[in-house]
């Protein structure tokens, strides 16, 4: 381990004033030699391995000085909990999806943009660049540290009604969608009843008929089996998603620049080893839902255009709600 990096256990557990200050701080995050970890994603998720690509290499880095725990699978309760848990420094860190995020901090509805992240080129250049500094900005605000953004992705619907082939078939549906007033407000518009909803609670909402589709990417789809109880899968590629891991600041800004910079490098390479994966894992999984019974359909150009029409009003909206400056530098990014 570099000489320069003071290891954990040095300044918090091997000296009175780390008891001490344990004490003092019982009420609010207490730095440990031990980061605790968790998202609601399959533990076999692209992004639930990508994180432990981030364990081995900040452990063989520290020479074991930092640990990592994870808990994946919804282990330390679901999204918006693991969100609640770091901001209070519960938990270290988190790896969720940006919409679980966005009720606390909603700027982010700003990459939620209806049909403007138009490929994961497309939004890698937005959510690496401009747009990305500032959001980090904002989730400093509300006491996180973004430390990476991962490949959610290209999110399609399923539903058990009817196959979707023409803006008309979306009247009516009743579509889960993830927390996110611009999802909602994006399928209102095109005319479908959206349901917010914990995505441990679809399967079981889909089998009783309690609604009658969902929105997701491919690979999340066929890790819950969605394709059981949905007969229809339309690639509409309405919205292009993310994974952000974050952090609790207060925890973070006492490391030193050394340790900080440790955890930053280790998820470079966890964030680019994921997103990697995720591209490989998107066509195989629609194949493979298709494979197991599910009728697919491509979304033809006149429905594609006639989906931007429907939606292209939630631009403005949301540039009066968020500000027109980030939502213009989402819109030049993907112009770029």
């Amino acid at each position: 381990m570099d000489s320069n990096i003071q290891p954990f256990g040095t300044r918090f557990h091997k000296s009175l004033l780390g008891l001490m200050l344990g004490t003092a701080l019982a009420s609010g995050p207490v730095l440990a030699d031990t980061l605790r970890v968790a998202g609601n994603f399959a533990t076999d998720h692209s992004s639930s391995l990508a994180m432990e690509v981030f364990k081995q290499e900040v452990e063989t880095v520290t020479d074991n000085d930092i640990k990592v725990q994870l808990f994946p699978a919804m282990q330390l309760g679901g999204a918006s909990e693991n969100v609640d848990q770091v901001r209070s420094g519960v938990l270290s860190m988190t790896w969720i999806g940006v919409s679980f995020l966005s009720r606390t901090v909603p700027e982010l509805e700003a990459i939620s943009l209806p049909f403007v992240l138009k490929d994961r080129a497309t939004a890698f250049r937005v959510i690496d660049g401009k747009v990305g500094d500032l959001l980090n900005e904002k989730l400093a605000e509300k006491g996180f540290i973004a430390l990476g953004f991962m490949e959610l992705g290209a999110r399609h619907i399923t539903n058990s009604v009817r196959p979707i082939e023409s803006i008309d078939d979306f009247d009516g549906l009743k579509i889960r969608l993830q927390p996110n007033e611009t999802h909602l407000k994006s399928f209102r518009a095109l005319g479908a009843s959206p349901v917010s909803m914990g995505i441990n609670e679809v399967y079981s909402a889909l089998q009783q008929k309690v609604i009658d589709g969902q929105e997701n990417p491919f690979s999340i789809i066929r890790k819950n089996n969605f394709g059981e109880v949905q007969q229809y899968l339309t690639d509409t590629n309405h919205f292009f998603d993310f994974i952000v891991v974050v952090a609790n600041k207060k925890k973070f800004d006492r490391m030193s620049d050394d340790e900080q910079q440790v955890l930053r490098d280790a998820m470079t390479k966890a964030v680019a080893w994921q997103r990697d994966k995720a591209a490989e894992e998107d066509i195989q999984s629609r194949d493979e839902l298709i494979a197991a019974g599910m009728k697919f359909n491509a979304v033809t150009p006149e429905l594609h255009q006639a989906m931007q029409d429907k939606t292209a009003g939630i631009v403005d909206e949301l540039r009066e709600r968020l500000g027109a400056s980030l939502v213009d530098a989402v819109l030049e990014g993907a112009k770029s």
